[in-house]
């Protein structure tokens, strides 16, 4: 049996690296960020139209969901094939083809006739999808020194933000005044300016990464692990399918894990590399920030839903107000560097993570009195400190991996971000429903949602205590901390 020792230490990383220019890398950073900003609205922007796309194809709305868990399962899929495919290949050549895949199936969802052909161009924009957002975080880490990762990091932590946030009022919006076609043909123009400026303005960063054939096997066996895994998340509790088929589901999803876990050990260079955990920073931002994903994933579901049915605001009332958070993340982006420099990682990711699991927890005291700028400086606030959170997680999980290794990195820690926001949708549904049944109502009321807030608050809690098993000096080499 073949196995790959990685040392939990790595050398210096600022006695062997040069920074990158600042205007070469800015450049870089902006146009990684555009392309992943425009998957990440893409992906919410749609759930608003769905209903007007159910007119127009004459079905019921019911079966619309299937657009957008075939993008899901499409990008889970595919998603662990992007490492090996961009050390193959090529990062920057391989993130312009992904542009241009998810601009080409932007085309054909606009002009579809049907479900049918809407599903199958959705899965095209998943397989394009799926290489952008690792692909173009490698690019971005291959074109800087580690010295630049934290400012590089904060415009990678925004798209993510921005989307959820930017997505429901604009496809709202774009469904009011045209056509829902329109939701993906705003994609196309977006694509091909982000093609051309890849070619333009990112240099072609080539390392040695992972070598050998593709594990295809662990590919199969990963894709189908979360695949299934996602069908039941995607599923559970919706009554789109009779309940045997969730837990089907999910019965296969980890018998699928686990015939995975038996074949990584068994091979030379699985396409899923889990001897990276061996590596603490990259182990504990995994473990840690995925549970505060798993919160702030639930954040973009349950919060529309509470000032729209709850306290009677418009879908466009509700948007404005929820717009709040995503200029806290950006307010952030100065803020970030100097913020790491003066207290560390391990500082900033035990008191910012517990301040920002306070802030969801005062969403759980908003009511409907409330005036509409009160509401926005919480979440202003809120989205400061979930934004400077993602950017310490981002960032430290790489600061001490081996440039060869950068692309099994990537490739590991975007397939459980993955995972770990669908299980936050889950996970803020669930504790909703629970709540209402509990309380013998047949629809949420106030405190229900209440409840449900409370209940992902706690999640994002837990990952401080996780995140204070750093040593001190962890991601010292990163910022001008000593």
């Amino acid at each position: 049996m073949k196995r790959r020792e990685l040392p939990d230490r790595q050398p210096d990383a600022q006695t062997l690296e040069s920074d990158t220019p600042p205007g070469r890398m800015r450049t870089t950073a902006i146009i990684v960020a555009v392309a992943l900003f425009m998957q990440n609205l893409d992906s919410t922007v749609v759930t608003t139209a769905l209903p007007a796309m159910a007119r127009s194809f004459h079905i019921d709305p019911l079966y619309m969901s299937v657009s957008v868990t075939s993008y899901l399962i499409a990008l889970s899929v595919f998603v662990p094939a992007s490492g090996w495919v961009a050390d193959r290949f090529g990062a920057r050549q391989v993130f312009r083809i992904a542009i241009i895949i998810f601009t080409i199936g932007s085309v054909f969802c606009g002009i579809a006739p049907n479900l049918l052909v809407l599903v199958a161009a959705r899965v095209l924009q998943g397989l394009g999808g799926a290489m952008m957002l690792p692909v173009g975080r490698l690019l971005l880490l291959r074109s800087v020194s580690r010295a630049q990762m934290v400012s590089a990091m904060t415009w990678l932590t925004m798209p993510a933000l921005l989307g959820p946030v930017l997505g429901p009022p604009l496809g709202g919006f774009i469904v009011s005044i045209a056509s829902w076609r329109w939701v993906f043909d705003i994609n196309v123009p977006i694509g091909i300016a982000g093609a051309i400026a890849v070619s333009l303005f990112i240099p072609d960063v080539r390392e040695e990464g992972r070598g050998g054939q593709l594990d295809t096997l662990g590919l199969l066996f990963s894709g189908l692990a979360m695949a299934m895994l996602m069908a039941g998340m995607e599923t559970v509790g919706r009554g789109l399918v009779p309940v045997f088929w969730t837990l089907l589901a999910f019965a296969g999803g980890a018998g699928a894990c686990l015939a995975y876990w038996r074949h990584a050990r068994r091979v030379e260079n699985p396409i899923l590399d889990f001897a990276l955990f061996k590596v603490e920073t990259f182990r504990i931002s995994v473990t840690a920030g995925s549970l505060f994903r798993i919160a702030v994933g639930a954040l973009p579901f349950l919060l529309p839903l509470m000032l729209q049915l709850g306290f009677g605001k418009s879908p466009f009332q509700s948007g404005m107000i929820t717009f709040a958070t995503a200029a806290g993340a950006i307010a952030m982006k100065v803020a970030a560097s100097p913020l790491l420099d003066r207290f560390g990682f391990r500082a900033v990711l035990i008191w910012n993570g517990a301040l920002a699991a306070a802030t969801m927890a005062m969403t759980a005291t908003f009511a409907p009195g409330w005036p509409a700028l009160l509401m926005c400086a919480v979440l202003f606030v809120a989205g400061f400190f979930r934004s400077l959170q993602f950017t310490a997680f981002n960032t430290i999980a790489y600061g001490d991996i081996a440039r060869p290794r950068m692309s099994a990195a990537t490739t590991l820690y975007s397939t459980i971000q993955q995972l770990s926001l669908t299980m936050g949708i889950v996970a803020g549904a669930a504790s909703l429903e629970i709540a209402t049944w509990v309380s013998g109502r047949a629809s949420p009321a106030l405190v229900d949602y209440r409840v449900a807030f409370l209940v992902v608050s706690l999640i994002a809690v837990l990952s401080a205590p996780l995140s204070a098993r750093l040593s001190r000096s962890a991601g010292d080499a990163l910022t001008h901390h000593q």
